[in-house]
């Protein structure tokens, strides 16, 4: 994509929007953003954090039960734990970061307990670490916040990164959608927050397919983060489908461990789970309605889930089925990249990306680290969110303080897709496109059971879309929607272009053409471009003449 920086104009700034200087931007508000804008504050930087929606109160960990990757400072224990995941990571997760990461939420949970947080005892009477009930965590991660002096900008999501002359990351430029009655002259409310540096912490895609809490996460970090310069790592683990009932948004595999799963009329699938069988479900709905039993959960067990999960039982309340004795009609719903592990390449300790001002945090980042090829989802996730938000928002405070005063320095926009102003090319609708999106990455035949033809043919569709939707000039009620458009496009094309580059199966990545994982396949991709895009081995990225690939060309 041609790039267009155009430099900020400081009289409309002052006259038609917000305008904010800070040393630290985090954008987004769940976990890993909190605990950025919280770390970044406690380094002494001024600090701003932006929403798309109530921080604290939108995205995938707030409505829900977050279990965590916990373990006391054991030596022998923190061994099982390393190695029990890796043996699930399919040789791409790294142990000194894993080991790392469980430092860092050990010390984050026990700062959450000092803060207030109501950990339970278990049967033993101890304190009990390794879960936390989202809309508490998330209630108090805002107040935290706010105690430390972090500006909170709800329902303001961002939409573009904003870059200095020498290309350093400097801020972003988003809108308000609840400010009352200061609407600006063109009729949108924007605002324009320069700093020092950013971090994204934006959550993954799941592409509206309305799994719990997750119509938010829509890719958006990823957009602007390549429009930046930055990579991308780990895109082809991007297909994990959460078990959900048909009548409900709940997406919680853990609790199918304990279920049957039958065909219509009552006979077993057998093999079909919650792991490793998600797959024969999904053929199993290619041809007929499925349903589930959890009727191999104990009286105990029963009394264990509604008291971890008690969301999970509200459709099955409302709708007057008991999940433990009668059978319920289920389906598979994406996720995307928030149960996956693809993301923003970081590429040192303290969650740098590529493009120097610019950090990633929580599944707004790869996981890859830490999870490998396997789902990055539950326990995981949240210790990554603590511990990668940590990091990014220290490290950014830190950046910003080696930069000193930025304030006056020139501001560029990027310009990205749907944000400029070129003659329509297209006559599709928004709608159009997110139908057509949905259409490339939901079905099972195509995402979940992948070859060459089938990758190919979507991938082209998707260029298609690509080159519609960068130059589809969206009016200024429809900012917002024509960028989730645009992300969501994007995310699908860095996952086909990188599951087409992956010539094998492994982890959640499965490839129909491509039955057994090849040794000689196990690094990581690196995705990159956006116009074109290019998947590198990560270990020959010094060289990456002699290796790299066009894998998808306009």
């Amino acid at each position: 994509m041609a790039i267009r920086r155009e430099q900020l104009n400081q009289r409309s700034e002052r006259e038609n929007g917000l305008s904010l200087a800070v040393d630290v931007l985090v954008i987004g508000g769940g976990p890993a953003g909190t605990w950025a804008a919280w770390s970044a504050a406690a380094q002494g930087a001024r600090v701003a954090l932006v929403d798309k929606g109530y921080c604290g109160a939108s995205g995938a960990a707030a409505p829900s039960g977050n279990t965590l990757w916990y373990s006391p400072p054991d030596p022998e224990q923190r061994e099982m734990a390393v190695i029990s995941r890796e043996a699930r990571n399919e040789g791409l997760s790294d142990r000194t970061w894993m080991s790392r990461v469980l430092n860092q939420t050990y010390t984050g949970l026990h700062a959450l307990e000092d803060w207030g947080y109501p950990f339970p005892l278990d049967d033993q009477g101890q304190v009990y670490r390794r879960s936390l009930q989202g809309p508490e965590y998330m209630r108090l991660m805002r107040k935290q916040v706010k105690r430390a002096g972090v500006q909170i900008l709800d329902h303001s999501p961002a939409l573009e990164l904003l870059i200095s002359a020498d290309g350093l990351v400097a801020g972003a430029a988003g809108i308000r959608r609840q400010v009352g009655d200061r609407a600006s002259r063109d009729g949108i409310n924007r605002w324009w927050i320069k700093a020092g540096a950013v971090v994204i912490a934006s959550g993954g895609c799941a592409f509206l397919s309305k799994a719990l809490g997750c119509n938010v996460l829509t890719g958006d970090g990823y957009l602007m983060a390549v429009e930046a310069g930055a990579e991308l790592s780990g895109m082809e683990f991007s297909n994990v489908y959460g078990i959900v009932p048909t009548f409900a948004s709940v997406t919680k595999n853990a609790f199918y461990r304990w279920a049957t799963f039958t065909h219509e009329d009552g006979t077993p699938i057998e093999g079909a789970n919650a792991g490793k069988g998600r797959p024969l479900i999904a053929r199993a709905l290619s041809t007929q309605p499925v349903y589930a039993q959890i009727n191999r959960a104990d009286e105990t067990t029963q009394a264990m889930m509604r008291l971890a999960q008690p969301n999970f039982f509200l459709p099955f309340d409302r709708a007057g089925i008991n999940p433990f004795t009668q059978r319920f009609p289920i389906t598979l719903r994406l996720e995307g990249t928030v149960r996956g592990t693809g993301g923003i390449r970081i590429v040192d300790s303290t969650c740098a990306t590529s493009v120097p001002g610019l950090f990633a945090a929580g599944d707004a980042a790869t996981r890859e680290l830490v999870c490998g090829g396997a789902s990055g989802g539950g326990s995981l996730n949240a210790a990554w969110a603590i511990s990668s938000g940590t990091w990014a928002g220290e490290a950014a405070a830190q950046f910003a303080t080696v930069l000193g005063n930025t304030d006056d320095r020139p501001a560029f926009r990027l310009g990205g897709a749907t944000l400029r102003s070129t003659p329509a090319s297209t006559t599709q609708t928004l709608q159009e496109f997110i139908q057509a999106v949905q259409a490339e990455v939901f079905p099972y035949d195509r995402n979940l059971f992948r070859s060459e033809s089938v990758l190919q043919g979507s991938l082209a569709r998707l260029n298609t879309l690509w080159q519609e939707i960068s130059s589809f000039t969206a009016s200024d009620s429809q900012a917002l929607q024509a960028r989730e458009t645009a992300a969501m496009i994007a995310t699908a094309r860095w996952m086909y272009a990188t599951a087409l580059a992956r010539k094998e199966s492994r982890g959640m990545h499965k490839r129909e053409d491509y039955p057994h994982t090849d040794p000689q396949q196990t690094h990581r991709l690196v995705a990159h471009g956006l116009d074109h895009i290019w998947v590198t081995p990560e270990p020959q990225l010094a060289t990456e003449d002699l290796f790299i690939r066009e894998v998808a060309t306009l």
